[in-house]
């Protein structure tokens, strides 16, 4: 790539001034991509992005992954950052190209995960008239974006870059979106790094404040019934060991969110589980029963609250979160702490050990008698069939007995990600990716081919449904290609398993349009994994399970698909139905639990 230096260029590295040369404004966007440290970008060319696709092949620093999808780059660009913790970046052209990244785009807001979407858009007087492949892409994901920008002046590029890398990982992490015009990519421009940044509102708090620090260390001492109610912000602010050294520094019971799988070890004797509509009885029995929920970087979604009037009732509310939107937005908090998890919880800790050496310290043996009897009276479990149909639950038992707890599961939705996220054994933060705000079906596949390019010495399984799996499998073609071997373990009910569950439980078993017909093997998951360059393999009995298991694991130079044919009927439980109480949990069809009675 030739690139004509200005004069100052030669003696700029040679001091702190900043580089300087002539490029195009494509050449300028390759450059500040490479020193934002970007080694991976996901995407597919088009017209309006071409002329960024052309100093691309010249890079040595940055790796393109052609996929077959846009909305494949964009999830690949979240697993990619949720496995790494750096900022993913995908790229698409104008128009169907850059709406085709408003799923993953959406799905990164609600996950609070820090990705840059890098879109072509028309020439800039083009802009407003419809021209070809014309889409106001800044407009459509204004509400899913942490923020976006329009750049037509290739002088606005690095600097725009820049930005954008530092909004998506600092703060609450999240989406960015950068549309350039064609005409500001082909011109020329002088390139200046390092940018000086415009952004004079954004500052975000870390650092808690610390009257409301003592005011909750003085709940928690005060309390009898508190539970530490863990979200995903926890992992995102890598407070795993800060958070572990509180729980047992306390004493309190823990609790995970889908999303905050593995933030605290799954073995642990003081974790109880997820909590929410599919939680464990003991998750959601700490919530229902507590007088006082410590919530860390979690946000009282309604997935977890159930019906929000019922919620908690005898609770007062400690919430933390670098969010102030977050704070009191659906449950009104006792102790507001807006700042960073990791600092949050360090003070809390310095706290709490202030409290103690003053002699106050909370007692909590009857709390911790009711949790275990909730625990031991209502552990997780499944339903096996006489006819020997394979039960979804026991392929994820077996996954996580014989793969471990050092490996990267990704899942899809539905009814495949909540039995990987009760049945499988979660010890180490980060471990477990899915996609849990906003729902997205399609997800697993690219995400974990994400992961892997982005963790390439971690084992990767994706779970998927049969449903899921037929949105987004064809990046298993991307994954042959470009030497990504992760492993898919497709749980087969031949339905849209968790929409068929609603249907048995809320419709009177009426299959409205959730037969997928895979019993007639249309597609043969085993002959489309071989068509696309991977190992299909087909397991229909638990005696076969650890054997096939085992073969996959044995397969590393190329993907590995196991079609699981499981039981159509298998339902999730624990089960809160949506809009109702939390009080009103059932363990199974037709069965709930026995709640101690108040006081």
């Amino acid at each position: 790539m030739f690139y004509a230096k200005t004069p100052a260029a030669s003696s700029a590295t040679q001091g702190n001034e900043p580089m300087t040369e002539r490029m195009t404004g494509a050449q300028a966007l390759v450059k500040a991509l490479e020193h934002v440290g970007v080694d991976t970008v996901f995407g597919i060319p088009g017209g309006a992005i071409l002329p960024a696709y052309d100093p691309l092949l010249d890079s040595t620093k940055v790796r393109h992954v052609l996929v077959r999808h846009e909305q494949g780059a964009g999830h690949a660009a979240e697993g990619y950052a949720q496995a790494t913790g750096k900022v993913g970046v995908c790229m698409a052209t104008s128009g169907p190209g850059a709406t085709n990244l408003v799923t993953p785009i959406a799905d990164a807001y609600m996950d609070s995960v820090p990705i840059v979407a890098i879109t072509g858009q028309v020439a800039s007087n083009a802009i407003g008239t419809d021209a070809f492949q014309e889409a106001d892409i800044v407009g459509i994901t204004m509400p899913t974006t942490k923020h976006n920008f329009l750049v037509t002046d290739p002088a606005d590029i690095p600097r725009t870059i820049a930005e954008a890398f530092h909004i998506a990982s600092t703060g609450r992490p999240g989406p960015v979106l950068v549309d350039i015009a064609k005409d500001a990519l082909q011109a020329m421009t002088t390139f200046s790094w390092p940018p000086v940044m415009q952004l004079p509102g954004y500052r975000p708090v870390t650092r808690p404040h610390s009257k409301q620090i003592r005011e909750a260390a003085k709940l928690i001492v005060e309390s009898k019934r508190p539970v530490l109610y863990v979200g995903g912000g926890v992992h995102k602010a890598r407070a795993s060991q800060e958070l572990r050294k509180l729980a047992e520094l306390t004493g309190m019971p823990v609790i995970t969110t889908l999303m905050a799988r593995g933030t605290f070890p799954d073995s642990h004797p003081q974790h109880l589980g997820m909590p929410g509509m599919h939680g464990s009885v003991a998750a959601v029995g700490s919530l229902q029963r507590g007088d006082l929920i410590v919530a860390l970087g979690a946000r009282f979604d309604d997935r977890v609250t159930g019906d929000l009037a019922t919620f908690a009732p005898y609770a007062k509310v400690v919430h933390a979160d670098i969010d102030p939107a977050e704070i009191s937005k659906n449950r009104h908090a006792d102790v507001p702490i807006v700042g960073d998890c990791r600092e949050v919880i360090g003070d809390l800790i310095t706290a709490v050990e202030n409290e103690y050496a003053n002699g106050r310290r909370g007692d909590y043996t009857e709390w911790w008698a009711t949790l275990n009897n909730y625990r031991s009276t209502y552990p997780l479990g499944y339903e096996e069939y006489e006819d020997g149909t394979l039960a979804p639950q026991y392929v994820m038992e077996r996954l996580s007995a014989i793969v471990g707890p050092d490996a990267t599961y990704v899942a899809g939705v539905g009814q495949h990600q909540m039995w990987a996220a009760q049945f499988i054994g979660y010890e180490h933060p980060g471990t477990f990716i899915n996609s849990g705000g906003a729902g997205t079906m399609g997800f697993a596949i690219p995400a974990a081919m994400g992961a892997k390019m982005g963790r390439p010495e971690r084992t990767v399984w994706a779970i998927d449904g049969d449903g899921c799996f037929q949105m987004t499998n064809q990046e298993l073609a991307t994954c042959a290609l470009e030497g990504v071997p992760i492993k898919i373990a497709v749980i087969n009910n031949g339905n849209l398993g968790m929409v068929r569950q609603w249907q048995t439980l809320f419709y009177n078993e009426r299959y409205s349009n959730t037969n997928l017909q895979t019993v007639r093997r249309i597609p043969d998951f085993v002959k489309l994994a071989e068509a696309y360059g991977c190992v299909g393999l087909r397991c229909e009995r638990a005696e076969d399970v650890d054997a096939t298991i085992k073969k996959a694991m044995e397969i590393n130079d190329v993907p590995v698909v196991i079609d699981f044919v499981v039981h159509q009927d298998a339902m999730v439980w624990p089960m809160v139905a949506a809009g109702t109480s939390n009080d009103d949990i059932k363990v199974a069809r037709d069965m709930a639990p026995k709640w101690d009675s108040e006081d």
